[in-house]
């Protein structure tokens, strides 16, 4: 039996053959108690396992590993090369306890000190909930990624799920393994059936793949997978777009999706450049996805609600100018104008004179005037499109005399935009002669050159049909030069025309899009040309158009072009300097380096459009102020203030690399050097291995155990024979990257080798089954006497969740058998100078029995260093703690003030209206109790540390 044996998080056991570190202990309803384990030894390292001590009668049972009793062995690898492997994989899983970032600095990114500052806020934080809300083009997926990978260090990243639009599926999968080896497998449509072939029926595909990316679409629309959903648990979800999952309405799919993902994770993290639509309400949805607890009243709250939760981090270019100085050339911008022709100006003055009558609500004429007006501006097609589809629901109705002039003037209209051939289409003949290379007019695009490529945006689908109709065969481009992005296309087709944009060999030259590419994806590797062919009516289109070659990591300097047509109508005229406005205000935010939907203060598109179209509604003569006319319509709406001002400080914090940045203790300072060691280790031991390193490359053909971690990985990431080629130079993965980019595929041939590659941490695994289990090396270095020895330990507290808080290394020091003081890692590894390479073994076996007999003698006094360490700790944290509870205690009340308010005149039956109140009030006490309990479990660490005896250090050669 086992039970008699007393349990507690930190401790190490053996179980089923394997070792295994305790989580968490709770009481069983058979008398024992359900232990929750993570695997320590090679083949469960990582995995998570539950253990009812009752039944774990068979066999060894469970036996929890007593330090004293560690197994004491000589290494006898020449320069204790096994020995210093072993201990620099312990200091390498030390997972770091404080708020510095110790690893991701050294991801395969030429960092800013700005990008840092999320996973500082998120660091600082009990709980790493955050929205990353920086501007367009400032890096959002690179600063999620570092704070993903400071969390794998601290063992809370094990298990990641991303959801974002399906066009960005590819790329964010791409950017987190090239940079940070994040393995991301991709569940598109085809990853969908790929999963259903590889793992039984009944199984669920987020338990067999610890790190996943899918459309959050996929999910809203496959049963089968919402399911699945609900049965998993993440360390960490990352939402990017995420206003797309903001509620805006009671029912909204994807905001009920993404509530029930925020209830499957510790980490959430929401990545936007546009997080709010200016409604306090969406916004305030967002806000309590992050935690629940924020915000009592959504229609009326400030930062007081939340302030010190660290919640939202937001910056424009503005607040990091003088970081981003190589890295965000200056705009250069035109507004191209052409002067309609006379069949185009017939079409404008019949469609100003046009009135209907079959439009329902005050105003719709107009409005629908409106419509086709903004369709005319786009292309005669677009308005065409539009007629017809009025014109058949007309016709579909019973006849009137309302019904027979809409028809009389709408063929009148449609008469008039069909004379407009494509020869006579002004703003399209315009385009032509901008993009053809001979010409004063040229814009100097030439599709010979592989590197300058075109972007193209429309709104309407039916321009983007009648361009790539036309264009290419006006500027003489072959079928394959012109890709197009458009909504209703496949995830898979949206994903493969990006990549193939961004490949040099690759013979597309021009893409033709519609707006469902102004979100997130990167067009900026080989482009740095961009025309609107029509003008959003949206400052917030704008920025995400323009952000997809303007962004971070340009070289070029971006070339922006906006097309208008000049008509002689007064009507029109006046129309179209509406849509200078536009371009003006967005000018003038680059140039700024702001946010250009402050001008509306709208942060919504759909309502931007409205006052633009409120705007155009309006009477106006040639010498009237537009920007008036916008401040008349925009009257009692704040347009100065950002929603989001709210919640981030005035001043942004950009700390330096030196406040930031920490260097965890290291035997082997360069990762490859550590490979070397490790490679040369194993096949000291008799490993057969098909390894090299030459220079700054390392080439290993996976072996068998290796071969089965790889399973689980994307089958994008896999080289071919699983034979990997890696380097630790990050200029050649830099040069690598922008190969691939520029040939055949966007996985590159040579992965960055760092501790996160699972070649590495294949390595690690290794390394630390070196001795085998519940052993420690015994290291006779000549530089100590025969009298001195040094027992090293590690050890520490988990929290209730079974997560290290308190931790820390230390060198018991013995002189004769008698313990003479204790040593911090530091000061021993200055003393002994354990550099790989340089410590000479003697090969000498002596007597361990006398060394063995050190370890009874080494744990209390070590026992009490770590508990003074603890009470230290733990006075800092329930002092945090302390005002955590009254916070939280004060946003309580404020929940049920706010509860007391909404009920307080409310007209129902007061059965309904009380059994209403109940539920509410019951919701307020879980969501406040599940938060106090999980302040309680992450803060509150265990009573008994955690011992692991490392290594004995001697200088007796006997």
């Amino acid at each position: 039996m086992t039970t008699h044996q007393q349990f507690a998080s930190g401790l190490r056991i053996e179980a089923r053959d394997a070792e295994w570190r305790i989580k968490r202990v709770d009481h069983s309803s058979d008398g024992g108690y359900l232990l929750t384990c993570e695997g320590l030894s090679e083949i469960v390292r990582g995995k998570e396992s539950l253990f009812l001590t009752e039944q774990e009668t068979q066999g060894a049972g469970i036996r929890i590993l007593d330090p004293e009793t560690t197994q004491l062995v000589d290494d006898l690898t020449p320069n204790f090369r096994a020995s210093l492997l072993y201990l620099d994989t312990l200091l390498r899983k030390t997972p770091p306890t404080d708020e510095f970032i110790h690893i991701a600095q050294r991801a395969a990114m030429d960092q800013l000190p700005f990008q840092l500052d999320p996973a500082i806020q998120a660091l600082s934080q009990p709980r790493q909930r955050i929205l990353i809300a920086d501007s367009v083009g400032l890096g959002k997926t690179l600063e999620a990624g570092i704070l993903v990978s400071e969390l794998i260090a601290r063992g809370r990243g094990k298990r990641i799920l991303v959801l974002a639009v399906k066009s960005m599926l590819a790329q964010f999968q791409q950017e987190f393994w090239n940079r940070f080896s994040i393995p991301l497998v991709r569940l598109d449509s085809v990853g969908l059936q790929r999963v259903r072939n590889r793992i039984p029926a009944n199984h669920n595909p987020f338990h067999y793949f610890d790190r996943s990316i899918i459309s959050i679409d996929t999910l809203k629309q496959d049963i089968e997978y919402r399911h699945h959903l609900e049965k998993a648990y993440w360390d960490i979800i990352i939402i990017d777009e995420a206003h797309n999952v903001a509620e805006r309405n009671a029912n909204s799919q994807r905001a009920k999706l993404a509530k029930l993902l925020a209830t499957r994770s510790d980490t959430l993290i929401m990545l936007s450049a546009t997080p709010h639509d200016g409604k306090a309400t969406s916004f305030a949805s967002l806000m309590n996805m992050l935690d629940p607890t924020a915000i009592a009243n959504p229609k009326d709250y400030s930062q007081e609600d939340f302030r010190d939760k660290g919640l939202v981090i937001r910056r424009f270019k503005k607040d990091v100018r003088e970081q981003l100085k190589q890295n965000f050339p200056e705009r250069e911008i035109d507004t191209v104008r052409t002067p309609a022709s006379s069949v185009e100006e017939s079409a404008y003055d019949q469609l100003c004179a046009a009135k209907f009558y079959t439009l329902d609500g005050k105003g719709a004429g107009q409005l629908f005037r409106t419509v086709l007006e903004k369709a005319l501006f786009s292309s005669p097609a677009a308005c065409l499109s539009t007629i017809e589809n009025r014109l058949k629901r007309l016709q579909g109705r019973a006849s009137s005399d309302e019904i027979v002039a809409d028809i009389s003037t709408l063929e009148g209209l449609r008469l008039a935009i069909q004379a407009i051939k494509p020869s006579q289409f002004s703003k399209y003949q315009r385009l032509v002669t901008l993009l053809k290379p001979d010409g004063s007019s040229s814009l100097g695009w030439s599709p010979k050159q592989a590197e300058d490529r075109l972007v193209i945006f429309t709104e309407s689908l039916i321009t983007l049909d009648f361009l790539h109709k036309h264009l290419p065969d006006e500027l003489g481009l072959k079928s394959q030069q012109v890709a197009v992005l458009r909504g209703d296309m496949r995830d898979k087709d949206l994903m493969d025309a990006v990549e193939q944009f961004n490949k040099l060999d690759s013979p597309i030259r021009m893409l033709l899009c519609s707006d469902v590419a102004s979100e997130g994806i990167n067009l900026h590797h080989l482009s740095h040309r961009m025309i609107h062919f029509d003008i959003p009516w949206s400052l917030m289109v704008f920025q995400q158009r323009n952000g997809r070659i303007d962004r971070y990591g340009q070289q070029r300097q971006p070339q922006i072009r906006y097309l208008l047509t000049e008509s002689d109508n007064t009507k029109v005229r006046g129309d179209s300097r509406v849509l200078d406005i536009l371009i003006e205000k967005d000018a003038q935010a680059g140039k700024n380096i702001g946010d250009p939907s402050e001008f509306m203060g709208k942060f919504n598109p759909e309502e931007e459009e409205a006052i633009v179209a409120a705007v155009i509604e309006r009477d106006k003569k040639d010498d009237d102020d537009i920007s008036d006319i916008f401040a008349d319509l925009l009257n009692g709406t704040d347009t100065t203030t950002d929603l989001l001002a709210h919640f981030t400080p005035d001043t942004p914090p950009s700390h330096s690399f030196d406040q930031v940045l920490k260097q965890s203790p290291r035997l082997f300072e360069q990762d490859l050097h550590y490979a070397d060691q490790a490679l040369r280790w194993l096949r000291e031991s008799g490993v057969d291995l098909q390894a090299d390193i030459e220079g700054d490359l390392m080439r290993l053909t996976a072996p068998n155990d290796l071969v089965q971690r790889l399973r689980y990985l994307p089958s994008e990431v896999r080289p071919d024979n699983d034979r990997f080629i890696l380097s630790n130079n990050k200029q050649r993965i830099y040069d690598e990257l922008k190969r691939c980019r520029e040939e055949d595929s966007p996985w590159p041939d040579i992965q960055y080798l760092w501790e996160q590659h699972p070649v590495m941490e294949w390595l690690a695994d290794r390394a630390l089954n070196a001795f085998g289990r519940h052993t420690a090396p015994v290291l006779r270095i000549n530089t100590l006497s025969p009298q001195q020895q040094f027992v090293l330990i590690y050890g520490g507290f988990p929290n209730k969740r079974g997560h290290i808080l308190v931790h820390d290394w230390l060198a018991v020091e013995f002189n004769n058998q008698t313990v003479v003081g204790i040593k911090s890692l530091e000061a021993f590894l200055e003393q002994l100078q354990l550099q790989p390479g340089k410590l000479a073994n003697r090969g000498a076996v002596g007597d361990t029995a006398s060394l063995q007999a050190l370890l009874p003698l080494a744990i209390p006094p070590a026992k009490k260093e770590l508990q003074k360490l603890r009470l230290s700790k733990q006075s800092k944290l329930s002092e945090r703690l302390l005002k955590q509870l009254d916070h939280m205690n004060a946003l309580k009340r404020r929940h049920v003030e706010q509860l007391e308010i909404d009920f307080g005149d409310s007209a129902q039956p007061e059965a309904i209206k009380k059994h209403r109140i109940d539920d509410r009030r019951a919701h307020i006490e879980r969501v406040f109790q599940d938060h106090l309990d999980w302040l309680q479990n992450t803060q509150t660490t265990e009573e008994e540390p955690f011992i692991q005896v490392a290594a004995v250090f001697t200088g007796s050669s006997a």
